[in-house]
């Protein structure tokens, strides 16, 4: 390169003290901005690109740049990079940085004649969703499921091919798995669009599966539901998604749980709550109550005497199960006092008689201290 070619900081627009990583990035925005495949027949924009390519294979390169940094551009005339001119090799380490942006598998000829892709390619997951009960959810569940899949074909084995016959070296790449071809000075590389890189085209396709190598099929699968699960659990199931094609492994299938609402139990984690009615002289005098539970019978609950409606009582072990199989949530019991909508001639005379005997003061009540502080501070 002459004396006359510009400072490669400058190029790249980094100052002389950049470190590899700011050096790299300034790098890539240059690629991306001047790429011939975006700058189609612009000259000048080839031009820019092949000078901060050529930057950068210096700047990249620790000796190189402590070369440059010492003598400029003279002293790298004739160490090996060919640099009295533009020479296309500077590229060849460059894949790593531009093909992420471009997709080429080789590209500017580094690759030494492009790679084939493996025929074999893992097989997709695969998705179900399974509606259970509230019940079913806590306690789990064995049930049946019938998962749409895709499977070998039985007419080919999987090749894809018609028995007796068998894939053939692709005409387009001659079984390179890419196809190759010049734009302005690079030499680009792609995948062959034919065989999809694998080199090989089925020439005499399967009836059965029309060359493909997989069918769709259903499976009826048995699964278990671990107790304890929550609505949206997914559960992995391995090797039972599709079959990957040629001969690849199975994908994996992802049960995901929706759980359906109960008549009157509400889930907070591993813990259960209900509102149950009591009548006012339950309340004002005490009683011993059953309260329903998941399991579906009742337990005993002790309502003291004066209990005010809205009071929360806790019976220990009667939640949900724990997920990892230790222990149990808590039944979480709120009473709510019923006033009667409809009321005989003897109950109206007994209210009437119970209200001249004790009457409440109908002004509101003043908060406790504590209750306004948390008010006040949410």
């Amino acid at each position: 390169m002459s004396n006359t070619a510009r400072d490669y900081y400058q190029v790249l627009g980094v100052s002389r003290d950049a470190n590899e990583q700011e050096i790299k990035s300034a790098y890539r925005k240059m690629a991306m901005r001047y790429h011939p495949d975006k700058n189609p027949e612009n000259k000048e924009a080839e031009e820019q690109f092949k000078e901060a390519a050529e930057a950068y294979s210096v700047l990249s390169d620790s000796s190189k740049r402590s070369v440059y940094d010492r003598f400029g551009h003279q002293g790298l005339s004739g160490a090996g990079g060919g640099f009295g001119g533009f020479d296309p090799t500077v590229f060849s380490d460059f894949s790593d940085i531009l093909g992420d942006f471009f997709g080429f598998g080789d590209i500017f000829g580094a690759g030494g004649g492009g790679r084939r892709r493996s025929s074999r390619e893992r097989g997709s997951d695969l998705r179900y969703d399974l509606q259970i009960s509230f019940e079913e959810a806590a306690f789990g569940v064995k049930t049946k499921i019938r998962v749409p899949r895709l499977e070998l074909c039985k007419g080919c084995g999987g090749s894809g091919s018609e028995k007796g016959a068998g894939p053939t070296t692709c005409p387009q790449c001659q079984g390179r798995g890419q196809v190759r071809y010049q734009q302005g000075f690079l030499s680009i590389s792609r995948t062959c669009g034919q065989c999809r890189g694998t080199g090989e085209v089925i020439s005499n396709p399967c009836k059965l599966c029309r060359g493909n190598g997989r069918v769709r099929a259903e499976k009826t699968l048995e699964i278990k539901i671990p107790a304890g699960v929550d609505n949206g659990s997914r559960l992995r199931i391995a090797g039972e998604g599709d079959i990957g094609a040629r001969g690849g492994e199975w994908g994996d299938l992802y049960v995901v749980v929706y759980v359906k609402e109960h008549a009157y139990f509400e889930r907070e984690g591993v813990d259960l709550h209900c509102n149950v009615p009591v009548s006012f002289s339950q309340a004002a005098l005490g009683a011993e109550i059953k309260v329903p539970t998941l399991e579906g019978d009742e337990e005993p609950l002790k309502i003291p005497e004066a209990t005010q409606s809205g009071t929360t009582f806790r019976i220990r072990g009667k939640g949900i199960p724990n997920i990892n199989g230790h222990g149990r949530g808590d039944l979480f019991i709120t009473v709510r006092v019923l006033t009667p909508q409809k009321l005989t001639r003897e109950q109206r005379r007994l209210l009437e008689q119970l209200g001249t005997v004790s009457s409440v003061e109908n002004k509101p009540t003043e908060k406790k201290i504590l209750e306004r502080v948390k008010d006040i501070f949410g």
